[in-house]
């Protein structure tokens, strides 16, 4: 596994347990943005333990390669989930781009982790 992937592995991760974890914790800001998305609360918790999961995928799968890349996947395609919601609610470039620019960051780690 080389350099750049382990990085963005961790960035990922953290950044992923941190959001999910609020998620799952009912903080007050990911409630709001969830009301806003017009996300029901079951899928925002759903979306939190997908979220929670896919950060431990990725530390997994320094040992367990395929696990790492499972996990990259499917953040993308819950960053694309992510955008969609935001176009759906009529939000500005500069409220989608923060997920955009994740599930660019998890598919560029998927190629990394492949390679």
């Amino acid at each position: 596994m080389n350099t750049g992937a382990v990085i963005l592995s961790i960035v990922l991760a953290s950044v992923f347990l941190g959001a999910g974890g609020a998620k799952l914790a009912g903080s007050k800001p990911t409630n709001e943005a969830a009301a806003h998305l017009g996300v029901p609360r079951g899928l925002d918790l759903t979306i939190g333990a997908l979220e929670v999961a896919a950060a431990v995928g990725l530390i997994v799968g320094f040992w367990v390669g395929w696990l790492g890349v499972a996990a990259s996947v499917g953040l993308v395609l819950m960053m694309i989930g992510a955008v969609r919601f935001h176009l759906r609610a009529g939000d500005s470039v500069q409220k989608f781009s923060p997920p955009a620019a994740l599930g660019v960051l998890a598919a560029i780690n998927a190629v990394l982790l492949i390679a």
